[in-house]
Formats: C-alpha cells, sequence, structure tokens
C-alpha cells in the first residue's frame, strides 16, 4: 500500500484489522455509518481471518476514494457499479477524470434505497414531500442527486418541487434529518447511520416507489442501472414498516490494473468463501451470493487475479 487515504481519520481509530506479518492492503470506503464502510468492514474482518490484512480507509464519498484507487494509493474500495463506470469513462460527475485503469474484483449484493421520514410524520408517500423541506447539494458525493432524482420521478417529481437543505453527502444529510432541518433523507437499507436515525426519532418510515412500468422507466431515466425490488419488515431493515418496492441497483469492489495479482486473487478469494464471516459483521451480506460475482459489468473489466480465481472454481466464461 503506497499511501495512507486519511491518515487522521486512522488515527482516530477506525476499522483496523490485521497482524504485522500478513501483506497489508487498503481498502477505500465512505465515512462510518455509510453502508460502504459496513461492507469494507465487513470485507476488512474476512480478509484479516484468512491472513491478508486489510486496513479500512475512510473519505466522504466515491467521488474522492475512486481516482485514488485508479493511481494505486488504494488497492481496493467499495461503490456502486454505475458510479464506478462513470469514473472508469469519465462521465457525469467524473467528466474531465477519465479512471481507465479501474478493474472489477467481483459483484456484491445490491443496494436497496429509501428515502426516510419520520414514523410518526403525516408524510406516507414520496408525492408528501412536495414542498418540503429535503436534503440536497450532495457537494462531496454528487452520485445521490440522480439518486434522488430517480426516487421522485416515479412520483411525477423533481427535487425543484422541494425546498432543498444543502448538505455534502449522505451521512450529513441523515444528521440533518436528525436535528430536524430536513422532513427526510436518502440512504441505503441496513445501514448503520439509518439505525442511528431511527434510534434518534423514535422510528423511521422508508417510503415506497411504485412497482410499475412506468416507474421503472422513469428510475432509468436518471439512474441507468436501477431497478426495483420487494422488501418485507424485519430487525436488519429499519424503516420497513410493511411490504413494498424499492430502489435498487449494483454494487462492487474494485482495484487498480497495477494492483498486486497475487492481492487480488486472494482478495477474491476472501470474498467467494467468507459469506458467513461477513454477514456475522453487516447482516445484508445475506443476500450475497458468491456465485453471483461474475456479472455484467461493462464497460468495466475484471482484473486478471479476480479472473484467476473464478476459473479455479469454474465461475469465468471467456
Amino acid at each position: 500500500m503506497k499511501h495512507k487515504l486519511f491518515a487522521a481519520a486512522l488515527a482516530a481509530g477506525l476499522a483496523v484489522f490485521g497482524n504485522a506479518d500478513a501483506q497489508t492492503v487498503g481498502i477505500a470506503t465512505s465515512n462510518p455509518g455509510s453502508i460502504f464502510h459496513n461492507i469494507g468492514t465487513a470485507v476488512a474482518k474476512a480478509a484479516n481471518d484468512a491472513g491478508l490484512n486489510a486496513t479500512i480507509q475512510p473519505a466522504t464519498s466515491p467521488n474522492q476514494y475512486m481516482p485514488l484507487v485508479n493511481q494505486n494509493d488504494v488497492e481496493f474500495g467499495v461503490g456502486n457499479l454505475e458510479e464506478f463506470n462513470n469514473a472508469l469513462k469519465g462521465e457525469a460527475w467524473f467528466k474531465g477524470s477519465v479512471n481507465e485503469n479501474l478493474r472489477v474484483v467481483g459483484l456484491i449484493m445490491p443496494i436497496k434505497e429509501a428515502i426516510f421520514v419520520r414514523a410518526d410524520s403525516d408524510i406516507k408517500t414520496t408525492a408528501d414531500l412536495k414542498g418540503k423541506p429535503m436534503v440536497d447539494g450532495y457537494t462531496a458525493q454528487q452520485t445521490i442527486l440522480p439518486q434522488l432524482d430517480a426516487i421522485y420521478a416515479t412520483a411525477g417529481l423533481t427535487r425543484a418541487d422541494m425546498k432543498p437543505v444543502q448538505v455534502p453527502s449522505v451521512v450529513a444529510g441523515a444528521d440533518a434529518f436528525i436535528s430536524g432541518q430536513s422532513v427526510g433523507f436518502i440512504f441505503a437499507h441496513g445501514a448503520g447511520k439509518v439505525r442511528e436515525a431511527d434510534a434518534a426519532v423514535g422510528g423511521l418510515r422508508a417510503l415506497t416507489i411504485p412497482d410499475t412500468e412506468e416507474a421503472k422507466a422513469a428510475i432509468r431515466k436518471h439512474w441507468k442501472s436501477g431497478y426495483v425490488v420487494k422488501m418485507e419488515p424485519g430487525p436488519a431493515t429499519p424503516g420497513v414498516l410493511e411490504a413494498g418496492t424499492y430502489i435498487a441497483y449494483p454494487q462492487l469492489v474494485f482495484t487498480n490494473a497495477a494492483a498486486d495479482e497475487e492481492a487480488v486473487y486472494k482478495m477474491t478469494k476472501v470474498i467467494y468463501e467468507s459469506k458467513d464471516s461477513m454477514k456475522a459483521a453487516f447482516p445484508p451480506f445475506a443476500e450475497f451470493e458468491p456465485k453471483d460475482m461474475i456479472g455484467e459489468t461493462a464497460p468495466g473489466e475484471y482484473h486478471p487475479g479476480a479472473i484467476r480465481f473464478y476459473k479455479e472454481v469454474g465461475l469465468w466464461k471467456e
């Protein structure tokens, strides 16, 4: 590992796993409380148990750390596939910054996402948000704006229909909601920050979206890889008060073309073989299916170290 991404954050006691004798790699994630930090922490714990020493290196968002993984300042990262491919091609919020060295390690379980409001509020649907103060801006995490657009579009709304509450990131957005500045916030189901918000306000409601062809088309206009999934209430999903449908999209662990092939091979093997361990650390890994680590990622390409492992287990097809 060439550089420590945010040394001050690490020194403050963020997750560091492993022993001095193991090969050491970094895993770039978003800030504590975020879905990507939860995922990265679970992967790092599994890697440490397998003898591949991994340190969590948090940043505000993939906007910041995808370029660092691209240039091999950090070996691995966690993100969503759409943002990964935007970074790879230098499109959308990565315009002017082509990250052509990014490579796929493997797909993991999808992100399932919602706008959350207080369970005791009179906001029951996405349409009820119209005219209300809602988180916006996301200057340090620009991937969130089209996700908001996609959810609003399912109700025939746009961000212009809300009173914007400017925040830099999803974690800051949740804090704005907890403090009463915003009536809602967007976050991934199961993330630590959602649990914090649920406890802080005495209960959340995750606003559902319609399971219709019109809603799906509206989502894809803003978020090409988005689709709709059904969720049931359960202890791992605060805010899901009844069965309903929500937006989902693929996420992945990624690396860079120059990353050591053996390290990538070992990390791929760790993820493939460690579902139970990762589930214990972060329950949403219950939906992770190792056989689905290979999938459609174009234009993103798999790293040779990952391909070597997938060939060994019979998953890789040229």
